[in-house]
């Protein structure tokens, strides 16, 4: 044989040889090992990475620097650009995507996933107030609307519904939800908020974080949540936008801090945005009490917290308290904060936080710290495990018949019956000619923060729709800003002729929403010279408000029998108006913010301090519309006010009842309120606090017994050493259906342990 054919019979019996062999496959990576624990996962992570891909993990991109952008969306995924951005060590995040299909943010992740050299997921992060703002997305009513609702299981399935949306475009984070408590309505953002009350706010807070966050993060239909801003933001001075807070920490702690410790406690949220403010001379972005001490320390919190855009740079440039970037990046991030949001270029911020490293103004431990936080949210999500989005889901879950019931159901619940002297809504049968009248009436707008081409349903639209044939509807505007003619003689020409006049009012898209705060919030002058005119033809006027925050309209509510505040109710805004008009549904919403009656007034709002008068010269001493007030079309009685115990430890619960009787002859919903004063106490506390409230409801003649649960939580105060505590003594009771419309009260005493 020869030595070929030798070679050739050979190679069967070395391949089998081969084959034998054991084959050293490259371990997997801890972090890369779902069965591991998320802290053993991310430490391993930590021990490989260079200082510079730990420094991209706190920096967040642009979505026009990784896509090619249709306006607001992202309309396709660019290979070159998402290589130029990320490169071999990746990003923290993307913000300003809004993907128009899940493929985009797939091929955004996969390029992170393969082609970096550790293959750290990106988190794309997006707004989401009152619907996810992406292209063609359900758009709910703005969040203070909402929380006129008084109805935490709608905001629950609001998140649930805003959530889904999201997560089907590959969008992990919203930003979102805005827990201010804004006590002064010249501030632009109060349309974002929902409201005065601390109460109120933090369990709707709750409702919409866990809303938004579902069974877990990780699940294709939840998204992380982000409750904004942290801290006592909704309070600057004179009302105007990032300005100074000046507040003692008793106060902060009690009214405004409350509501976030609830959104981390109860709702699990698992990141925070830090506020543009100062707080008491410390820029939130550097106040190591609030962002460690009592956010992560006391409450738990083991998210990661943003800036808010361009905070860490007004350090430096705005509130100069400190003299470089790498000082002011260096000061936040050892104050508890942990990722940039556009504040400074990405070569800049990269050098600047080497340059901090450098000059020992951070510490390798300090930048492991804030990278950490970032490295386990996204391993709670499961990025790193199931990173890529089903891109059928978008088809199946986005802007669905059930969403959009969801906001027409949203918007009846929460437009608030203002005023109704002698009964004038609902629209009697023998009204058949209506005037409909002001541009507001044709306005599409459906709130701020809404995405860029939602238009909501408007009330002249709405009105047509709903009432069909039954009426006839002349439209007239009246006035135009941006017209010199004189087009009040045909709105009065209309009003003449018909029945009953309806005349939308408020504000225009242009001065409300983020930085545009208000000196002045009365209407415009042409509105009420219009306003003026109509009501002197002698004919029945109903007054519709469009409106983000509570306004001064002294005059309407004195000479107008009849005012809808229908703020800015969503998409379906101008069908849920249409029904309250025409008595196809019950007006059910109560004000969460009160209305002054002029500018002079504020601050005003109702849990306010025994010593806290509105007493002028020149202006009464009560609200326009006090806080929890709204009308219905029947009547609800009250009796039966019962502690059971009446006397209680200062660990002790008791249960609140009380029997509530639709006595009107329609059936609706009442939102019955629960309110104590304690009445003897070490600190000052409020002349009157919500501490509970249930929507019921209740066909003509039907009762209902409603149940409080009080506990520790909602009786306790800051003592002076600034201690959480339950202090004995007597706590006064009141029911009611609004905070000045009080129908029963009661007495619950509170004692020490050890006393008989």
């Amino acid at each position: 044989m020869s030595h070929y054919h030798r070679l050739l019979a050979a190679i069967p019996v070395i391949l089998i040889l081969l084959s034998s062999r054991p084959v050293h496959t490259p371990p997997v990576p801890a972090y890369k090992n779902p069965h591991l624990a998320i802290d053993l996962r991310v430490a391993d992570l930590l021990a490989r990475m260079t200082l510079e891909e730990k420094i991209r993990q706190l920096d967040m991109y642009w979505g026009k620097e990784l896509a090619d952008m249709d306006g607001h969306e992202a309309a396709a995924f660019d290979l070159q650009k998402t290589s130029a951005s990320l490169g071999a060590t990746g990003a923290g995040s993307v913000h300003d995507l809004y993907p128009l299909t899940a493929a985009i943010t797939n091929d955004i992740q996969r390029y992170a996933l393969e082609k970096t050299r550790l293959g750290i997921p990106v988190l794309f992060i997006e707004e989401g107030l009152h619907g996810y703002s992406g292209r063609g997305s359900t758009s709910f009513p703005i969040p203070l609307q909402l929380s006129g609702a008084w109805d935490t299981t709608l905001l629950y399935d609001i998140g649930r519904a805003i959530a889904t949306e999201t997560r089907a475009h590959g969008v992990d984070m919203l930003l979102a939800p805005v827990l201010c408590l804004p006590r002064d309505p010249r501030w632009g953002r109060v349309e974002e908020t929902y409201g005065e009350d601390t109460w109120l706010d933090a369990r709707n807070g709750v409702a919409m974080v866990k809303g938004l966050q579902g069974q877990g993060v990780d699940h294709p239909d939840a998204v992380i949540a982000e409750p904004k801003h942290f801290a006592v933001h909704g309070i600057p001075e004179a009302g105007s936008n990032t300005a100074p807070v000046n507040i003692g920490q008793r106060e902060a702690r009690t009214s405004f801090l409350y509501v976030f410790e609830k959104a981390v406690r109860e709702g699990g949220a698992l990141s925070m945005m830090a506020a543009y403010s100062e707080l008491d001379g410390i820029p939130c972005v550097d106040n190591k009490w609030l962002l460690t001490d009592v956010l992560r320390k006391e409450w738990g919190f083991k998210g990661f917290v943003l800036s808010d855009l361009g905070a860490i740079k007004m350090s430096l440039e705005n509130h100069h308290v400190v003299a470089t970037p790498a000082e002011a990046l260096a000061t936040s991030l050892k104050a508890g904060l942990n990722m940039q949001f556009y504040d400074w270029p990405h070569a800049d911020f990269m050098q600047a936080m080497k340059t901090a490293v450098q000059q020992h103004l951070l510490t390798t431990t300090q930048l492991d710290n804030a990278v950490r936080d970032i490295l386990r949210v996204k391993l709670l999500l499961g990025l790193f495990d199931h990173p890529y989005t089903d891109t059928n889901l978008v088809p199946r879950v986005f802007h669905t018949p059930e969403h959009q019931q969801l906001a027409l159901k949203a918007a009846a619940e929460s437009i608030c019956l203002l005023k109704n002297d002698d009964n004038l809504l609902p629209l009697k049968q023998n009204i058949h000619r209506l005037a409909v009248i002001g541009p507001l009436a044709t306005s599409t707008y459906p709130g701020g923060y809404s995405n860029g081409e939602a238009k909501a349903i408007s009330l002249l639209d709405g009105l047509r729709r709903r009432a069909g044939a039954d009426l006839h509807i002349r439209y007239e505007p009246g006035y135009s800003d941006s017209s010199t003619d004189n087009l009040l003689p045909a709105a009065l020409d209309a009003v003449k002729e018909a029945d009953l006049a309806i005349v939308a009012l408020g504000e225009e898209p242009a001065i409300v929403g983020e930085g545009k705060d208000r000196a002045h919030l009365e209407l415009s002058d042409r509105q009420l010279q219009l306003i003026k005119a109509i009501h002197a033809t002698g004919k029945p006027v109903v007054v519709t408000l469009a409106n983000g925050r509570p306004l001064c309209i002294d005059w309407v509510a004195q000479h107008i029998p009849a005012i809808v505040d229908t703020w800015f109710s969503g998409e379906q805004g101008g069908l849920a108006i249409a029904d309250i008009l025409l008595g196809n549904t019950n007006p059910s919403g109560r004000l969460p913010m009160t209305f002054p009656r002029s500018e002079g007034q504020i601050p005003f709002y109702y849990n306010h301090k025994p010593t806290s008068g509105h007493r002028y010269v020149d202006e009464k001493d009560t609200p326009l519309f006090p806080f929890g007030h709204g009308l219905s079309y029947t009547h609800f009685g009250y009796t039966g006010l019962q502690a059971n115990p009446a006397v209680i430890t200062t660990s002790g619960t008791t249960d609140i009842a009380v029997t509530v009787t639709n006595t009107g002859a329609v059936a609706g919903d009442e939102i019955t309120q629960l309110y104590i004063r304690d009445l003897v106490s070490s600190v000052t506390t409020p002349a009157i606090a919500l501490k509970g409230f249930a929507r019921t409801s209740l066909a003509p003649g039907q009762s209902k017994t409603l149940h409080f649960r009080l506990t520790p939580d909602q009786l306790a105060l800051y003592n002076a050493d600034m201690k959480r505590v339950v202090e004995p003594g007597e706590f006064k009771l009141m029911i009611g259906s609004s905070s000045t419309d009080i129908r029963l009260t009661g007495s619950l005493r509170v004692r020490e342990k050890t006393q008989p």
